[in-house]
């Protein structure tokens, strides 16, 4: 397993790009996502990329009480699916199975979203986790 982001929703992202410049992180990449109206920007320290911070812009405003703001913690694995089979035998909870071979989202005990990324190639869809539903908010 690897550690791969902390996710943190925005509301302002030029402000929370320039505040985290402040702090030495730098744009590593960025994704427009004109269908689900939202940005993400990755930041890094120069020649540290390996543990970045993420920013979601969403497009359309939204207040972010209750901390929820932040928004999840990453890791990628080695399989996926033996990952959350892994996981699910041993009690917890798979909020969104990884249907596609390459997302899941699991929380832990105290509610925070965890996210698994499968790393390299993205797996072929498999049962039980092809048809399985999403549980709760991921």
């Amino acid at each position: 397993m690897k550690y791969l982001h902390t996710m943190l929703r925005v509301s302002d992202l030029d402000a929370n790009i320039a505040f985290f410049n402040l702090l030495g992180l730098s744009e590593v990449r960025r994704i427009d996502n004109e269908g689900g109206r939202f940005t993400l920007v990755f930041l890094a320290v120069p020649g540290d990329e390996a543990a970045q911070i993420e920013l979601t812009y969403n497009w359309d405003p939204e207040s972010y009480g209750g901390g929820r703001n932040f928004g999840h913690v990453a890791y990628g694995v080695e399989d996926i699916y033996a990952a959350c089979a892994h996981l699910m035998a041993n009690g917890v909870t798979i909020n969104r199975p990884p249907r596609d071979g390459f997302m899941a989202f699991v929380r832990s005990p105290e509610g925070i979203s965890v996210e698994l990324l499968q790393m390299g190639a993205r797996l072929a869809p498999a049962e039980p986790w092809a048809s399985m539903p999403n549980i709760g908010e991921w």
